[in-house]
């Protein structure tokens, strides 16, 4: 796990936007790809260009999310972050929003508003039998 700092979901102004986070989801599943190979899996399905795409790649590099290797005429892009870490933070940056920082009150809210399904409840159960010794 990285510490707080080097991941960009900790820091103000610094965070990955929804269509940044579609770009570094097609990278943590297979890192080392070049911006034509990354259109080729988001661009259909959102109707953005190659620019889109560069523009999208070149910010991440920007905010420390992504690396750039030169590989001829072209880059290598490559995440810095690991998509756990990401998560952590962006997990933990939700609960300490609208939770006052207590993940209990997340999932009394889920089970209140009838978002966790008989199966999701059976999950939760038996991860908290897991966490207790």
């Amino acid at each position: 796990m990285n510490p707080p700092d080097d991941n960009p979901a900790d820091r103000p102004g610094e965070r990955i936007t929804d269509a940044e986070h579609a770009v570094m989801e097609v990278l943590w599943d297979r890192p080392r790809q070049t911006a034509a190979e990354v259109c080729e899996e988001v661009c259909g399905n959102r109707g953005w260009s190659l620019a889109t795409v560069k523009t999208l790649l070149s910010r991440l590099v920007q905010k420390g999310a992504l690396a750039a290797e030169p590989d001829g005429r072209r880059f290598l892009y490559t995440p810095v972050i690991a998509r756990e870490d990401y998560v952590e933070g962006e997990s933990r940056r939700l609960v300490d929003r609208l939770f006052g920082g207590r993940a209990a009150s997340l999932v009394a809210h889920l089970a209140e508003t009838e978002a966790l399904t008989e199966d999701d409840l059976a999950e939760i159960e038996a991860l908290l039998k897991e966490l207790r010794p």
